[in-house]
């Protein structure tokens, strides 16, 4: 089991369901005012601030962003990759996913196990840009298999984890 978050001082954060409705709201809807949020919470806007801010120091809340739709900016292949290193040494392993943390198109990449050693997300403008990604990751030191697999399309995609009510 997963050690509970804490905050800077080491005190660990109990989350009651206020907490949890704060959380799975933010989640779902990440632009409310800290007024609207309140008042789905049930509290005043002071105190549900100061949750917010407790949430985010004790690790729950990691950051905020906005979902932007790739297509719109051009971005018309969605792909994952699986890729096996000819290594599975600790500074192998280290080297490929600082590799990948500085190609703009590889939007995920997760160690994994089972089937290979990295599952990658990427995004391409088409099939030629994929392509030229795919090329790029064959080529790229320690890489012995790459297997591609596109998207035709995605009938769920949600961010982030389900947040019960308990």
């Amino acid at each position: 089991m997963p050690a509970r978050p804490t905050t800077a001082s080491g005190k660990r954060v109990r989350l009651d369901a206020i907490d949890l409705k704060i959380l799975r709201d933010l989640q779902e809807h990440g632009r409310m005012t800290n007024v609207e949020l309140a008042q789905r919470a049930g509290i005043s806007a002071p105190p549900c601030l100061r949750r917010v801010r407790a949430l985010e120091e004790a690790g729950y809340i990691r950051g905020y962003h906005a979902q932007v739709d790739p297509e719109a900016l051009g971005f018309e292949v969605l792909f994952f990759v699986l890729v096996g290193l000819d290594s599975q040494a600790q500074e192998v392993l280290s080297a490929f996913e600082d590799e990948m943390s500085n190609w703009r198109e590889v939007r995920e990449c997760h160690m994994v196990r089972g089937a290979g050693d990295f599952l990658l997300k990427i995004v391409a403008r088409n099939t030629a840009h994929e392509n030229e990604i795919t090329t790029r990751l064959t080529s790229a030191r320690h890489v012995t298999t790459v297997q591609s697999i596109q998207v035709i399309r995605s009938g769920k995609n949600r961010p982030g984890v389900p947040v019960d009510m308990e």
